[in-house]
């Protein structure tokens, strides 16, 4: 009787208790340059990852690369991040070029689709505002050897985590001058920290900083810089459950078979920051706003220049705080615009104005600290708004000429070379009408009743006159 109640209470547990909730994972999906839009759209979900309790985010990337500065808030989140992140390059034909790279050796799972490819991870320039960006890259094919000749051996990183060695040892891939070095040099210890930290090949990770060298998925899988190669992400999260990763020193097991899948969607904020952080589209917020607040100042109305000046340079000023300006550039474009108003306000008959083309249109060139492609102010804007300066200078200087050769319009200088009408005949002095007004007038020789007269002069109340053709008398 005992069993049978044990039992009875058993299955009545068993029947009560609820079924266990399948884990959650996210998806995020990065297509394209890794820019201020995209780690702040990634960090985002992230934190809310945290919040809601997600066993595993996925980061779906595709990506040329990308600024330095995004790429490093990116790392700096998934080594904080309570939650997994497994990056995987996907679909098939995607990259992790250059900026993208340090993103999967940041992860605690790092996978490839079939057909990808990985690395190229050189920095090309140095930034003064956003640090050194990661270009697009452009494979540059290798020299082949000629017949007899020894083949090109690999380049070897041994020596160059300091200063690069001397000039005799470095290889010939390493910059020649010394910033150059310290660039590569932070970026190689930069990715090889972080393929200690997740047991990953720290010699390759070295040679694509250095050398820019590529990897295919399979490549990557056998030399130890991926985890592994899925075709899908079904196949990803079935491989992947049951493995244990680090996180904040403690291990954590993945339950990722069988999981709720959720791809999260970009919010307005991302489409946002995306559109505004385009070069372009700032350069060309930052110019409205500036002319508009100068349109206002010039001709004062009902606010319009001013409310539409002040949003535009708010988020012009937004976005370009976010990307690797170079602040000379921005000084010029400045210095270059308040030339500019001061010849349209105050004419010095170009000399002014033509500097001041000259500093805007330097200023605009040098304006984005940065080699990567798709982050450079675009000529044709350039050109655009470097002709409306120069409208503002030909404004400026077409009115102080206009102004210079226009006949004075008040006071007594104003009357040189009006008309008047002779009122009686007289010789020498007499009496003539100008600007509804008698006045007495002077002349050489005989003036007639009705005749016109060009006034010559002035003197006092007395206007000396000239005939201006032969002498009429009036009937």
């Amino acid at each position: 009787m005992w069993r049978r109640l044990i039992r009875l209470v058993a299955a009545l547990a068993v029947c009560g208790a609820p079924a266990a909730q399948a884990a959650s994972v996210w998806v995020v999906e990065l297509e394209g340059a890794i820019s201020p839009a995209s780690s702040d759209y990634f960090i985002r979900t992230l934190e809310r990852a945290s919040d809601e309790g997600v066993e595993l985010v996925v980061m779906r990337l595709d990506t040329p690369g990308g600024l330095d500065k995004s790429m490093r808030d990116m790392v700096k989140a998934i080594l904080a991040s309570t939650v997994p992140v497994a990056t995987y390059v996907a679909p098939n034909g995607s990259r992790a070029a250059s900026a993208g790279t340090y993103l999967m050796y940041a992860s605690h799972i790092a996978a490839m689709a079939p057909a990808t490819n990985i690395g190229s991870s050189t920095p090309v320039s140095i930034g003064g505002g956003g640090g050194s960006p990661f270009p697009s890259p452009t494979p540059t094919p290798s020299p082949m050897p000629t017949p007899g000749s020894a083949p090109e051996s690999e380049p070897s990183s041994e020596g160059d985590e300091g200063s690069g060695g001397s000039a005799d040892d470095r290889p010939a891939h390493e910059p020649a001058d010394a910033m150059g070095r310290k660039v590569v040099n932070d970026a190689a210890a930069y990715l090889r920290s972080l393929a200690e930290l997740r047991g990953r090949n720290v010699e390759w990770a070295e040679e694509t900083v250095r050398s820019g060298a590529n990897l295919a998925a399979n490549e990557a899988l056998e030399r130890g810089v991926i985890d592994l190669v899925a075709a899908d992400l079904t196949e990803l999260l079935d491989t992947i459950h049951g493995r244990t990763v680090t996180i904040a020193g403690v291990e954590r097991t993945l339950d990722t078979a069988g999981a709720e899948v959720q791809t999260i969607e970009p919010d307005w904020r991302y489409e946002l920051l995306g559109i505004i952080t385009d070069p372009n589209v700032a350069y060309i917020l930052l110019m409205i706003g500036i002319y508009a607040l100068i349109l206002e100042f010039y001709n004062p109305g009902i606010g319009v220049g001013a409310v539409t000046g002040v949003i535009c340079l708010l988020l012009g000023a937004f976005a370009l705080q976010m990307l690797p300006i170079n602040y000379a550039g921005l000084a010029l474009i400045a210095v270059g615009v308040a030339m500019l108003a001061v010849e349209a306000f105050t004419p010095s008959f170009g000399i002014v104005g033509t500097g001041g083309v000259i500093a805007f249109v330097i200023g605009s060139i040098i304006l984005m600290d940065t080699d990567l492609p798709g982050y450079k102010v675009s000529y044709p804007i350039i050109a655009a708004f470097t002709a409306v300066s120069v409208g503002v200078v030909a404004f400026g200087l077409g009115a102080a000429l206009r102004m210079r050769r226009a006949r004075v319009a008040t006071g007594v200088e104003s009357m040189v070379g009006a008309t008047a009408q002779v009122m009686e005949d007289f010789t020498a002095s007499g009496r003539v009408r100008a600007f509804g007004e008698v006045w007495n007038a002077r002349g050489e020789g005989e003036f007639h009743e009705g005749e016109d007269v060009e006034i010559a002069a002035v003197d006092g109340v007395i206007v000396q006159v000239k005939r201006t053709g032969p002498a009429t008398r009036a009937r």
